[in-house]
């Protein structure tokens, strides 16, 4: 779908002046969050919800064993995560649920059916959603059904079926369409438009038999972007992008295949598009990077995964004449199972019991890679893990530098400081030199006039 490259670009012009045409002035008429430029709104954030459905797994040798080699999500109770995210919303009804990809555990078409009917209850009640594909979620060839001893094959769906399931949240009501992918521009509001973006590449998963990780927004795509913008400005509309892969390098040691491949190359049409604000996910930690020039800053907000400790969304509040508030909120899942009389002690105790268990799962790749160094005995390898354990935490739930001041200042620390050079070693290390101390607070001031691009 990505690789229409002469074609796709004939086209993409052709449907841009049928779309806009020489009218400068867009219409207002979506029918879904109608927001006035004079007003407040609220919206939420959730990425990678990993969404599993309930038919698609047991309790068996087969689960336990893909269970076992994730890296702490907690898919088995990935309903009951969106059910407590779903009791927020309708507690709190907030204007708009966005959700930045990855909203399948791999794809599978049982359960994009299913989570489209927990998002139609959504919208239902008032609040309307936009989505974006990820990395997992199109012609995905590790779509499973774990059931019994061995995984089974499971249907995936194609890029159209896509359009099909989800052409509710979005794309129905969508002012213009990508012919390149399946990105699309939004009007929640009359001067704040969401630039939805398809960052994954998953034209070529089925020949290599894997879901590729990495993202990208081809030429076509971004000159998409550039053709939005200009009706953004003629609007006097500022735009929000939304994508699943990163624009900015969220981790010194973890960015290849979750910052886009072409980022360079991306930074620089949105900042030829004033875009300020950019909303992703796909790395599962909460993190906020900023790309400062000519005295204009880009935020680039990561929203940590649903379906991984703490379990957190984002929440977005703007002000006219002051801008946007940026702040996560841990769903309470064990209040949520309390308020529907659930019987199962995970869900009851579920803050402590899912911090074991992501505490677990990722300290088996640690140990893996001070087992490797062969230099420790049991007793310093259990101090190290100890400690890198209580920072892992820490730093997934978004907190760097001076907030690991409890850790750093103990033996532990110590410990882990004096051990050979390695990935664990760098990793843990790499939290203590971060942009900021706190990833789940952040002010936006307004920098452009609405619908102001940037003259570079």
């Amino acid at each position: 779908m990505k690789k229409y490259r002469l074609l796709s670009l004939l086209l993409l012009n052709l449907l841009l002046l049928l779309s806009f045409g020489c009218v400068k002035t867009f219409r207002y008429t979506i029918g879904c969050a109608e927001i006035k430029s004079d007003e407040k709104f609220t919206f939420f954030v959730a990425s990678d919800l990993h969404y599993l459905s309930g038919e698609s797994f047991d309790n068996g040798k087969a689960f336990n064993e893909f269970l076992a080699s994730g890296d702490g999500k907690l898919v088995q109770y990935s309903g009951e995560l969106l059910d407590a995210l779903i009791r927020d919303i309708k507690r709190e009804q907030p204007d708009f649920l966005i959700i930045t990809g990855d909203l399948t555990c791999n794809g599978e078409r049982k359960s994009h059916l299913e989570l489209v009917g927990k998002l139609e209850t959504v919208e239902k009640d008032g609040t309307c959603v936009f989505v974006v594909p990820g990395n997992h979620d199109v012609q995905n060839p590790w779509a499973k059904q774990y059931i019994g001893d061995e995984a089974a094959n499971a249907n995936w769906i194609s890029s159209d079926e896509y359009l099909n399931i989800y052409g509710h949240f979005g794309y129905d009501d969508a002012v213009s369409k990508d012919t390149d992918s399946l990105s699309y521009l939004a009007m929640p509001a009359e001067n704040t438009w969401l630039l939805m973006l398809d960052s994954s590449d998953s034209e070529e998963n089925m020949g290599k038999q894997y879901p590729e990780q990495g993202g990208v927004l081809t030429s076509q795509t971004l000159e998409w972007v550039e053709q939005c913008a200009g009706l953004a400005t003629e609007n006097k509309a500022r735009l929000i992008a939304v994508m699943h892969h990163s624009l900015l390098d969220h981790s010194k040691i973890m960015n290849k295949n979750y910052t886009l491949n072409n980022n360079e190359e991306a930074l620089k049409v949105f900042r030829r598009c004033g875009i300020e604000v950019v909303l992703t996910g796909h790395i599962h930690i909460q993190d906020i990077k900023t790309d400062l020039q000519d005295g204009n800053t880009i935020y680039d907000i990561g929203t940590s995964s649903l379906a991984v400790y703490p379990h957190q969304y984002g929440k977005m509040e703007f002000t006219p004449e002051q801008g946007f508030d940026y702040s996560t909120i841990m769903v309470d899942v064990g209040k949520w199972s309390r308020q529907t009389q659930v019987s199962d002690e995970f869900l009851l105790d579920f803050e402590a019991c899912s911090m074991d268990f992501f505490k677990e799962q990722c300290c088996k790749m640690h140990q893996r890679c001070l087992t490797a160094l062969d230099k420790l005995s049991e007793e310093e390898m259990n101090v190290v893990l100890e400690t890198v354990d209580k920072m892992n935490v820490m730093y997934f739930a978004g907190y760097r530098n001076e907030a690991l001041n409890g850790i750093v200042n103990t033996e532990g620390f110590r410990a882990l400081e004096e051990i050979p050079q390695c990935f664990t070693k760098d990793y843990a290390m790499s939290m203590l030199n971060d942009e900021r101390a706190d990833n789940n607070i952040l002010h936006i001031p307004l920098h452009y006039n609405e619908g102001q691009a940037s003259e570079e």
